[in-house]
């Protein structure tokens, strides 16, 4: 089907995204976003205004309507055109072998995390040793303290 076979006021009453659908089944090749949404907005007659209004909308539901996709670089063609094999899942799949890479590389900076994490440990020990120091030093204190009190309620 194509757009000459509906009349103006069918047009007028198609969604913006099935005028689309119609557009590029006509047209057979992927096309640049603006240059849809202008054919578009020729066919419905949009104005200028109303071309302000609609554009972000229609390229909502051209995101989520399941027929079109986005080929790269603000093309869009239709789903049906393209292999599956040939999807942008493929890019995510070649893009994993250099993370992998990465990933031995690292692991050889990792090494010197762990030396440094020893040193962290040591300082901490050292540090757990004299803050004992200071709570035995506080207690004998608190004892003694206790001890002179007691040696004060003797006395009465």
């Amino acid at each position: 089907m194509s757009l000459t076979k509906y009349s103006k006021e069918e047009v007028k009453e198609l969604s913006m995204i099935d005028i689309a659908y119609e557009i590029m089944l006509e047209e057979n090749q992927a096309k640049n976003f603006q240059d849809i949404f202008k054919l578009v907005a020729e066919a419905r007659g949009f104005s200028e205004e109303e071309k302000q209004q609609f554009i972000s909308q229609f390229y909502t539901d051209l995101n989520i309507d399941g027929r079109f996709l986005s080929v790269g670089s603000n093309l869009w063609g239709l789903k049906h055109w393209y292999p599956f094999d040939q999807t942008v899942e493929d890019a995510f799949v070649a893009e994993e072998k250099p993370k992998k890479k990465k990933a031995k590389k690292k692991k050889a900076k990792e090494e010197p995390v762990a030396e440094e994490e020893v040193l962290l440990e040591d300082d901490l020990a050292v540090e757990d040793e004299a803050d004992s120091e200071e709570v035995i030093e506080d207690e004998v204190d608190d004892l003694e303290k206790d001890l002179d009190k007691g040696d004060e309620d003797e006395d009465l």
